[in-house]
């Protein structure tokens, strides 16, 4: 099929190789000039396991192509992807202007009947608005379907070419066999193609991602009640999770989640909530316990150094908000880092991926490192905010040597705490004995 995917940000540059992948001639439409020039000359935006070799791939065997010029994709595609950024708005609520200008612009070069899918997240009744911004600029039919993204960051490559499901909003029986024909290479091993309205299917991303948040603070709630009663968060979620009408999925503790989705996508369904006049009581105690599960780490040093953190010097292993991604939007490791910041405390921080992304957030006033085991020297501990792999079975013969005292405060839990007691460490996790 012809595809124009306008929007080259994480969903439209991992959704439109994808597409390509399976033989579909794609083309990636985007107004920033050095964006598209870049990614012709192999430079991949962001930090994605997989995505680079094999957007060189599609685009070096023709079937992915970069540009600006929008009428050319309208013109050359018969489905069209708006894939463009919804910042929240100062009252939460979803900032549609990119959408809509998106649709605008479609509408003004179309030339026959074309199928638009919103693959940006975006609020109940979306769908009708793109519909009736197109219908402004032509006379041409065209049907808008919702076709939600559910990719995690770090596996969004693997989550589009094996989805759990693909949902597909649509009142249009045409529309639907034509998504349904483009998705069904990705769903050979027979997971669902769900057809339903566009309401349904923009509610479902929005509720997916508000639920599994729901699940996480839960278990940090439950995780900071283990350390008051000196039980073991890890047995408890053994325990709950081995139950298959809860599975283990989403349920460690840590130091509070972040990124692009999960607080925006929150924060978007409670404004729509309260827009119909039924808030959502239970998302504003998902927010705010996030909001102080970020703390966490900083409390629990307060309480080891006895109230006084000044002039100690921290080590922080992990800035992005997640493993494999360099995004720090909303990330955990800005919450710590600060909360040390402003009790006199200094730090050296190290992530393998996220450097540069920190250096834009915190400037100068942090010291960073070149490895993990450089952010440790002199350290009078280490605060692990993000769970990367080379961080959980490193030599802890080496980090004792290196550290002023071998204090670690573990923020994913990933450590064993009986071994870095042998070893000679002041260990504490999150609800662990």
């Amino acid at each position: 099929m012809h595809i124009a995917v306008v929007g080259t940000g994480y969903v439209g540059l991992v959704g439109a190789t994808c597409l390509a992948e399976m033989g579909n001639d794609v083309i990636c439409v985007d107004k920033d000039e050095g964006k598209i020039e870049g990614l012709r000359n192999g430079v991949i935006p962001i930090y994605e396991p997989g995505l680079e070799a094999m957007v060189e791939r599609n685009f070096r065997e023709g079937r992915l192509s970069f540009t600006t010029d929008i009428s050319r994709g309208v013109r050359e595609s018969s489905i069209i992807y708006i894939s463009v950024g919804t910042p929240p708005d100062e009252d939460g609520s979803a900032d549609l202007q990119h959408v809509l200008a998106v649709a605008g612009e479609i509408g003004r070069h179309m030339d026959g009947y074309r199928i638009v899918v919103n693959k940006s997240t975006v609020p109940v009744g979306t769908a009708e608005m793109v519909r009736e911004a197109i219908a402004e600029q032509t006379g041409h039919p065209v049907d808008v379907v919702s076709n939600p993204e559910f990719l995690k960051e770090g596996s969004a490559v693997d989550d589009f070419m094996k989805p759990d499901r693909i949902v597909i909003g649509t009142d249009s029986q045409e529309a639907a066999e034509t998504m349904s024909e483009l998705y069904a290479p990705f769903v050979r091993t027979n997971n669902p193609i769900l057809v339903m309205s566009n309401r349904s299917a923009e509610l479902t991303k929005y509720v997916a991602n508000s639920l599994l948040a729901t699940r996480i603070s839960f278990m940090n709630e439950i995780a900071n009640l283990c350390d008051i009663i000196d039980a073991d968060v890890s047995d408890v979620r053994r325990g709950i999770g081995s139950d298959r009408r809860i599975g283990p999925s989403f349920l460690f503790p840590g130091a509070g989640f972040g990124g692009s989705c999960f607080p925006k996508d929150i924060r978007a369904l409670q404004s729509t909530s309260s827009e119909h006049g039924y808030p959502l009581q239970v998302l504003e105690a998902v927010t705010r316990v996030n909001g102080q599960q970020k703390k966490v780490l900083v409390k629990k040093a307060e309480n080891h150094f006895d109230g006084d953190l000044d002039g100690l010097r921290f080590a922080v292993w992990g800035l992005s908000f997640k493993p494999n991604t360099d995004d720090m939007r909303e990330a955990s490791a800005i919450t710590v880092i600060r909360g040390l910041l402003e009790r006199g405390a200094e730090v050296s921080a190290f992530d393998p991926k996220a450097m540069e992304n920190a250096r834009m957030i915190l400037g100068d006033s942090v010291s960073y490192a070149g490895s993990n085991y450089e952010a440790l020297r002199g350290a009078d501990a280490l605060m692990l905010v993000t769970e990367w792999t080379e961080f959980r079975e490193p030599d802890f013969d080496r980090m004792r040597d290196l550290m002023k005292q071998p204090v670690v405060f573990d923020g994913r839990n990933i450590f064993n705490p009986s071994k870095l007691r042998a070893k000679g460490f002041v260990y504490y996790g999150i609800g662990r004995r």
